[in-house]
């Protein structure tokens, strides 16, 4: 997590004062209770203090807010009403949001069966990630279930650029990607399929049944599990050299 403002970084350095700055973004133009602020900072085990401890890490942050933007602007910021305090302003100054505002578009465009512009929004939003979510936050488990719900929104976005790559014909160019995507999510089989597909679609047949079968085998090893029926068939149309081009992508839908 970082706070810029006109170039200078202004990121709370206190453990507990980012945990709650954290919080409050990602439920911005909200308002976040005290309690829940507590349980996201100490969880079932909260000092008799925690309301007193609490109020001082927002005045922290307003602090810090008065320092980067002055009074006046920091005021309108950070606000407090019961039964809590929230952070107002424009959304896409938040980078989360604007890469949800963004994948969603990208989206929409794929399905309008646009893929170049898709391609084009999707790489920008994923270009807002620089690292795993809210690295450099000591999560609590309100923060730790946002940062899931980032991380599965990212793996969607990943997901639908691949997807719109395949259709504009790249298969070729994506095969490293997706070799680097398999290895790091070795039970994902959408990834397997389009590994195999792109395989297939780049003259490399043998390269692709070779696929299948290294998925066969850690599915069997890890979780005693064949397969699934699109992969299945995906292996059938390789083994007759009669591949649909859409097998893969019409069977194995990305998740909404």
């Amino acid at each position: 997590m970082e706070v810029l403002h006109e170039g200078r970084t202004h990121t709370p350095t206190a453990p507990k004062a980012r945990n709650t700055l954290a919080l409050l973004l990602s439920r911005a133009n909200q308002i976040v209770e005290i309690p829940a602020l507590i349980d996201e900072l100490w969880g079932d085990n909260p000092p008799r203090s925690a309301v007193t401890t609490t109020q001082t890490y927002i005045y922290q942050l307003r602090k810090m807010l008065c320092r980067a933007v002055g009074e006046e602007a920091a005021a309108r910021f950070l606000v407090t009403q019961a039964p809590g305090y929230g952070l107002r302003g424009d959304e896409d100054r938040i980078d989360a949001r604007a890469f949800e505002r963004l994948t969603e578009q990208g989206k929409r465009l794929l399905t309008m069966n646009r893929p170049e512009e898709a391609v084009l929004r999707l790489r920008e939003a994923l270009a807002l990630w620089r690292g795993p979510a809210l690295a450099g936050v000591t999560t609590g488990r309100r923060l730790e279930a946002h940062m899931v719900q980032l991380e599965e929104i990212r793996l969607t976005a990943v997901q639908l650029r691949v997807q719109a790559d395949m259709r504009l014909g790249r298969h070729s160019e994506l095969v490293p990607e997706l070799r680097s995507l398999v290895a790091a999510h070795p039970l994902n089989e959408w990834f397997h399929a389009q590994l195999i597909t792109c395989l297939h679609r780049s003259g490399r047949r043998g390269e692709g049944l070779h696929a299948y079968q290294s998925l066969r085998r850690l599915l069997d090893e890890e979780l005693g599990l064949r397969p699934s029926l699109p992969l299945q068939r995906l292996q059938q149309h390789l083994l007759s050299d009669t591949a649909d081009d859409d097998v893969s992508l019409a069977e194995m839908r990305i998740p909404a």
